[in-house]
């Protein structure tokens, strides 16, 4: 009730720290620079850059620091009840070999707040959006904490390793408008089985008990994809998701 217009959108972000052989993760200088980078750039109408927050590279050390950022989201919401409709998280967080990032939440009436986590495929040429994770565990390596868990259920309440849970956002839209912008990016299915998996997953499943919704992107090394065109991409993904509402 009250004054209507578009809903605000807060957007939160996360980045991984160093990883095994990447000493520099790009998700961290993304996500350290941002704030700055977006203040010269200016903010897309109606966005408000939250909080930037930087990971441990680790399964459960990540954990608790996770649950933190995800339910600060949730007190802000609850607090903000009177004006808030929506909440969108989006996440950017890095691992070596997948990465993990967005999350959206929804309550009721004109403020969104997002997550992002950004993280680092070592290999990849693109940008990766992902659209679900899977509920198991298996580290090719140790990770940042020296813990290597090998085919075992990410959340045993949830059942076999089998069990995936899915992003609700339009995944396929978000890339497709991407593209359109000019950059070189797809949509993914498969987040691995390593800490961003293991990270996302716990983000979905967070989500869905509190009617949020999460995503994931995958970036390339900055010897791939230079630091400046990964800074516009984090830019014109605050644009898209602004877009959606």
């Amino acid at each position: 009730m009250g004054s209507e217009g578009p809903p605000a959108v807060t957007v939160h972000i996360t980045g991984f720290k160093k990883f095994h052989g990447v000493s520099d993760n790009p998700t961290e200088t993304i996500v350290s620079n941002l704030k700055e980078y977006m203040k010269k750039r200016g903010l897309p109408k109606g966005l408000i850059l939250g909080s930037c927050t930087i990971l441990e590279t680790a399964g459960q050390g990540a954990v608790t620091p996770l649950y933190q950022t995800l339910q600060s989201a949730i007190v802000e919401k609850d607090s903000e009840s009177s004006q808030c409709g929506r909440v969108i998280w989006v996440s950017l967080l890095a691992c070596l070999f997948k990465l993990v990032v967005l999350v959206f939440s929804y309550s009721f009436s004109h403020l969104l707040c997002n997550r992002i986590h950004f993280g680092v495929n070592s290999g990849a040429t693109r940008f990766a959006i992902e659209q679900q994770a899977v509920n198991e565990a298996t580290f090719r390596c140790p990770d940042e904490l020296g813990w290597k868990p090998q085919k075992v259920p990410i959340v045993p309440a949830d059942g076999g390793i089998s069990r995936a849970r899915k992003s609700s956002l339009p995944c396929e839209e978000i890339t497709k408008a991407l593209s359109k912008k000019g950059y070189e990016v797809m949509t993914s299915d498969d987040a691995g089985r390593f800490v961003c998996n293991y990270v996302y997953y716990h983000s979905l499943r967070f989500a869905e008990q509190n009617g949020i919704t999460s995503l994931f992107v995958h970036v390339p090394l900055f010897l791939t994809i230079d630091e400046e065109t990964q800074m516009q991409f984090s830019a014109s993904l605050l644009e898209v998701l602004a877009s959606l509402y």
